[in-house]
């Protein structure tokens, strides 16, 4: 269940309660007359099943409310009631198949802006998967991509194309280009300066490194395996049931290629920079193909649940 806390303007009140009452998987409203300051207006207090938590926030977007009011939700972990349980019998498809775009555009929106916390994250990420590629640690580059935030910039891609919005897109595409290359950046500079502390070296880089060669030797089956990362990832965003650690923690190899490539850049080596540069546009054009095409099939299945359920309660 989902718990929608409402500011209210008093003229929108009875537009607002009409909206809860012709959805379906409502329960638990409570109206607080003049209990908002500012905003000036009601508090409407209700729970609403997941499965119908997309049609209930569009039809309450339609009213003005977001404008001139207030709509806040949180999850309810736990709901003792008859009237909840009725209410999620009662709405369309399970609860964690549901696809909630309003929480899915607001978790993206925070998690593609360029900012400076994501910068040094991402800076950060680069340079221990520039530590894990040149000992050949499968370890440091596991670390790196947990640590790597670069999957919110490209799940905010995928949910801008699907809902073909140009301004996320561009948000996202500017976290991406821009976050990279000043990561990329940064880790030559430390590339070298471990180079001159004597804890990196030309020859060990240029040795044989069979736990992460593959960072820079893109083959078929490394946009198969960006696209199976992206498909777990997007679910992860969607799904109530999977944690967004998933998500942040599938970059395969987005983050340890960029840090292979800028080693190879400070050393020279062309051969491994363009090998680890492929590897990243390989690894983010997966994600974002596998990214919109499971948006798009989940928002087809959830209409069709939608459709049916409608069409039964008319007949009904």
């Amino acid at each position: 269940m989902l718990h929608l806390r409402l500011i209210v303007p008093a003229d929108l009140r009875d537009a607002v309660l009409s909206r809860l009452d012709d959805c379906v998987g409502v329960t638990h409203v409570v109206l607080l007359p003049d209990a908002a300051v500012r905003p000036a207006g009601d508090v409407v207090l209700c729970d609403v099943a997941r499965e119908s938590a997309d049609e209930v926030l569009a039809g309450l977007r339609g009213t003005g409310l977001t404008e001139r009011g207030a709509i806040d939700v949180q999850e309810v972990e736990l709901t003792l009631s008859a009237a909840a349980d009725e209410a999620e019998r009662l709405a369309p498809g399970e609860g964690a198949d549901a696809l909630v775009w309003e929480e899915v555009s607001d978790i993206t929106h925070e998690e593609s802006t360029l900012t400076g916390v994501y910068l040094a994250f991402l800076a950060v990420a680069t340079m221990l998967a520039a530590c894990g590629a040149v000992l050949d640690s499968a370890i440091l580059v596991v670390g790196a991509m947990a640590v790597g935030p670069e999957f919110g910039p490209l799940a905010g891609l995928c949910v801008a194309l699907v809902q073909r919005r140009a301004r996320p897109a561009l948000r996202s595409l500017n976290a991406l280009i821009a976050g990279f290359a000043v990561a990329m950046a940064l880790t030559v500079g430390f590339s070298l300066l471990m180079d001159g502390l004597g804890l990196f070296s030309h020859e060990r880089f240029e040795a044989a490194r069979p736990n992460t060669s593959f960072i820079w030797q893109p083959d078929a089956t490394s946009f198969v395996v960006a696209f199976l990362a992206g498909v777990a990832g997007l679910l992860s965003l969607t799904s109530s049931k999977a944690g967004l650690l998933v998500g942040v923690a599938i970059s395969v190899t987005t983050v340890p290629a960029a840090a292979n490539a800028a080693v190879a850049l400070g050393y020279g080596d062309f051969r491994q920079f363009w090998g680890s540069s492929l590897q990243l546009l390989l690894n983010m054009a997966g994600i974002v193909l596998a990214g919109v095409l499971t948006l798009l099939v989940q928002q087809g299945a959830w209409r069709r649940i939608r459709s049916r359920a409608a069409a039964g309660g008319r007949s009904a």
